[in-house]
């Protein structure tokens, strides 16, 4: 088993809102080991970005952490403040966003934004000028990206979507020397960019020997990239289990249903969609949370959420099928 990097146990994220009080993480739980590659998939909404931004400790000003702890080599990242917080971000993990736009100032030159995390993260004393350029443009290259220099003086706008999210990629490498979040690199992007950010993103995580937790509502995007699976819905993990087990044996029935509304290359017919909706963060009861969608629902089910239960070799699922109701 490896050594353990990260460990997220029993987080609960509110957000206070003019209608009332957000209830979005419930209990969840995670973990990843020193050089592990981990996936969390589940619908837009599910709260997988949430749950980043809590172990980034970048959640809104309305987010509250509620409860739970976050131990990253077993320091609690909730109680880390100032310059300690700030050399972690620095030094140890970093985080690409689903929209290098928005992700990206568009008032500053690619090299302005890009310098100023060299010079902070890479560097200790006062380097000088051409050294900060010099790795800025090692860090372009290292992303795939033709003419480095002529990036760094171009303006975001400048560039093509799949540019962009390389330079997000970049600059998140500057920092990330043991973990790296990849949060839907390529979902604003086309397919055929998707592909190449994956590929890319893949081979920079085994060179480095970076842990990353890759999140996606893409089954198919993380597949051939990760180890090991969460699969998350309305804020809990209802599923976690080695890769090739969950899709040769998923268990719980949001899983299944996920994994039957993937399109097939093989044909058979159109993909099922998943009758329903999630529910509202705002009238959360103690019962499952998947409770109205579920085809298998019985009445215990509208008044306890089931715990995880451990069925071996990794595999746990959050379901009253799979133990005591």
């Amino acid at each position: 088993m490896a050594e353990q990097l990260l460990e997220v146990k029993d987080l609960y994220v509110n957000y206070k809102v003019y209608e009332g009080l957000l209830k979005v993480l419930s209990g969840v739980s995670l973990s990843v080991g020193l050089k592990e590659k981990v996936g969390i998939i589940g619908e837009s909404g599910c709260g997988k970005t949430t749950t980043m931004k809590a172990i980034m400790r970048i959640l809104a000003g309305n987010g509250i952490v509620a409860g739970g702890t976050i131990s990253y080599k077993g320091n609690d990242l909730l109680r880390l403040r100032g310059q300690e917080l700030t050399r972690l971000r620095r030094t140890n993990m970093s985080m690409i966003f689903q929209d290098p736009t928005a992700a990206l100032n568009p008032v500053f030159k690619v090299g302005e934004q890009l310098e100023d995390i060299v010079r902070y993260s890479e560097f200790t004393g006062n380097p000088t000028g051409q050294e900060v350029k010099r790795k800025a443009v090692e860090l372009l290259k290292s992303a795939a990206l033709p003419e480095p220099e002529r990036i760094l003086d171009s303006y975001p706008f400048q560039l093509s979507g799949g540019m962009r999210q390389r330079v997000c990629i970049a600059m998140s490498l500057a920092s990330a020397r043991e973990l790296l979040i990849a949060d839907e690199p390529g979902t604003s992007l086309d397919v055929t960019i998707e592909d190449q950010i994956m590929r890319l993103l893949k081979q920079i995580v085994e060179e480095r020997g970076l842990s990353v937790i890759l999140i996606s509502h893409s089954v198919g995007a993380v597949k051939g990239f990760v180890t090991k699976l969460y699969v998350m819905y309305a804020g809990t993990m209802v599923e976690e289990a080695p890769t090739e087990e969950l899709f040769s044996n998923p268990l719980h029935p949001y899983t299944q249903s996920l994994l039957k509304a993937v399109p097939k290359l093989t044909g058979g017919g159109v993909p099922e969609g998943i009758a329903g909706r999630i529910p509202s963060y705002l009238t959360i009861t103690s019962a499952c949370r998947y409770v109205s969608r579920c085809p298998f629902a019985k009445e215990h089910c509208n008044t306890n959420a089931p715990p995880g239960f451990d069925l071996g070799n990794g595999h746990k699922v959050a379901c009253f099928l799979y133990g005591a109701s």
